[in-house]
């Protein structure tokens, strides 16, 4: 009897464990060591030296780490509220009866099956500047032709038509999930009292999506900070770093020039950055109660 009392006191912690260790492994030990890596001059073969906050010092004096970093927010502010809205609105259409919705839907959807490389080249395919299918109907049509990814005001609205493109199907799958679990009672009444459709959705849809939209918003900011297949296939962070982000930054100083010490420190900023905007949205989140 006892042994029995006691495999099932053990047995949910036995079930947890595998998960646990794939956790601590490849998650918790990893971000640890990059945030030791961040105080030591390191190049991932000789010996760490530690050096302290050289590698923060370094980098807070770094003017091109600024411009990657105001490069990060620009492309983050654009693209959560963005992918958001145009999500939100498609799941509310999508929600609707109509002929063929569950086509529409796949429509919407199938890009986010691709993997971002492709998108990437796909879209350079479109946007190139001298072989681009825009550019080549715009000459074809005596109009002038449009810099897509050598101007740097142009190229950074391009990748974030690109990542709209890519995204918003993945995050519309999710709207319409919270939609689904919301009753069909409330709108009745609601309708009964002599509500309209704006006021059913301000009233009723957007509050009780408070749950479904931080999730939403939390996935949006975590993927746009670390954004990099994508950018780097089709601009490859040009013209002149304007559409280079963090991680591609992080990248070359970790991978390419073999600064590993410095790379972490930038990682422990990326980090912060993602946290502090992830404080946010629980701050939004809670700034409100349904009664």
């Amino acid at each position: 009897m006892k042994k029995e009392q006691s495999r099932r006191k053990w047995a949910p912690y036995l079930f947890v464990l595998p998960n646990l260790l794939i956790f601590l492994t490849f998650i918790i030990i990893p971000a640890l060591m990059g945030l030791v890596y961040s105080f030591t001059r390191y190049n991932g073969v000789s010996e760490m030296t530690f050096i302290g906050l050289e590698n923060y010092v370094r980098l807070f004096n770094n003017p091109e780490f600024w411009k990657i970093m105001m490069n990060t927010i620009y492309y983050a502010a654009l693209v959560v509220p963005l992918v958001f809205a145009i999500s939100l609105g498609i799941a509310v259409l999508m929600i609707k009866e109509m002929r063929a919705r569950g086509i529409f839907r796949a429509i919407i959807f199938w890009p986010t099956m691709i993997s971002f490389i492709i998108v990437g080249l796909s879209w350079k395919w479109i946007f190139g500047d001298s072989f681009g299918i825009i550019t080549y109907l715009l000459e074809a049509w005596g109009l002038p032709s449009v810099k897509w990814l050598s101007d740097p005001a142009v190229a950074k609205i391009t990748i974030v038509i690109a990542t709209i493109w890519a995204r918003v199907g993945f995050f519309m799958v999710i709207f319409i999930a919270g939609l689904q679990a919301i009753p069909a009672s409330y709108y009745e009444a609601a309708q009964i009292d002599g509500a309209n459709r704006r006021q059913l959705f301000w009233k009723i849809t957007f509050p009780l999506l408070k749950p479904t939209s931080l999730l939403v918003f939390m996935l949006l900011i975590v993927e746009s900070v670390k954004a990099y297949p994508l950018i780097f296939s089709l601009t490859g962070g040009g013209p002149a770093n304007e559409t280079k982000l963090m991680v591609q930054y992080i990248f070359e100083f970790g991978f390419t020039k073999s600064e590993v010490g410095y790379a972490s420190a930038m990682s422990v900023i990326l980090f912060l950055l993602i946290g502090i905007f992830t404080l946010i949205q629980f701050k939004w989140a809670n700034g409100g109660k349904i009664d």
